[in-house]
């Protein structure tokens, strides 16, 4: 790319795959991201999904391709596994973010009670729990989460770390200082691939924090992303392609490629 690109770090619901649309996959986009694949170009998919919900996607939607690295979780960072697995920890990240997630949810145990108690008694919101404990919840619609985020900014004054990433109709609680667009810095400092030659695209809220321009010069969005993305995108110099999903992420590709 003529753009100096040598990262790309894709959302995957909404971004790569068009939920509910025939095809679900861009077939110009994959080949082209193949292409960027074989001239050197690391592509990372940069996901709220957890590693076994990323795994069946990509088995589901037949993706033709695969990527370099995944970024789960909104904060985990994987590389390809050397002893026989798909994916192992690149680094200590996983282990520093897991604990200060620990610490946290033990230091705000008071505001996520007060955030469980509106849920239970305002909403009709199912909260969601994990083998660590709660971990979340899905909202009955967008509005519902409009009231249940303006509840919990309200409740983490007194707490700012503690906060969240949300996407469509669901939630989940997490440390302010971990998002996409830490863990798209962390994979850049492990690549030694600076900001400047990194390419990052997404549509919703827990995309912003990767296409704000802090973390990559290259932010990108689809025709569908929510306005605010669109915003973060134009504000950051980036690019809001005209089509959505995969054709979205092409054009936005094939723009800097010829910038």
């Amino acid at each position: 790319m003529s753009s100096g690109i040598r990262l790309l770090s894709t959302d995957f619901d909404g971004t790569l795959v068009a939920h509910g649309s025939d095809p679900v996959l861009d077939l110009g986009c994959m080949e082209y991201i193949e292409k960027l694949q074989e001239n050197g170009v690391i592509w990372a998919i940069n996901t709220g999904r957890s590693v076994d919900l990323l795994e069946s996607g990509l088995t589901d939607f037949e993706f033709p391709i695969h990527p370099d690295f995944i970024l789960t979780s909104e904060r985990d960072v994987f590389r390809p596994s050397s002893n026989g697995g798909n994916w192992e920890p690149y680094g200590d990240w996983n282990e520093r973010v897991a604990r200060e997630h620990a610490e946290l949810f033990h230091s705000a145990k008071s505001v996520l009670a007060e955030v469980v108690d509106f849920v239970n008694q305002k909403t009709k919101a199912r909260l969601l729990y994990h083998t660590a404990g709660l971990e979340g919840l899905v909202a009955e619609s967008e509005e519902e989460l409009d009231r249940v985020t303006k509840f919990i900014d309200q409740a983490r004054e007194k707490q700012p770390k503690f906060h969240y990433q949300r996407n469509t109709v669901y939630l989940r609680f997490c440390h302010a200082d971990y998002h996409k667009g830490t863990a798209l810095a962390e994979l850049s400092r492990l690549l030694e691939i600076p900001r400047e030659e990194i390419f990052a695209a997404g549509d919703h809220h827990n995309d912003i924090s990767m296409l704000d321009g802090r973390f990559a010069q290259y932010p990108a969005c689809p025709a569908n992303a929510i306005p605010e993305v669109k915003e973060a995108v134009s504000s950051a110099g980036g690019y809001v392609a005209s089509k959505a999903y995969g054709a979205g992420l092409h054009e936005a590709l094939l723009h800097f490629a010829e910038s």
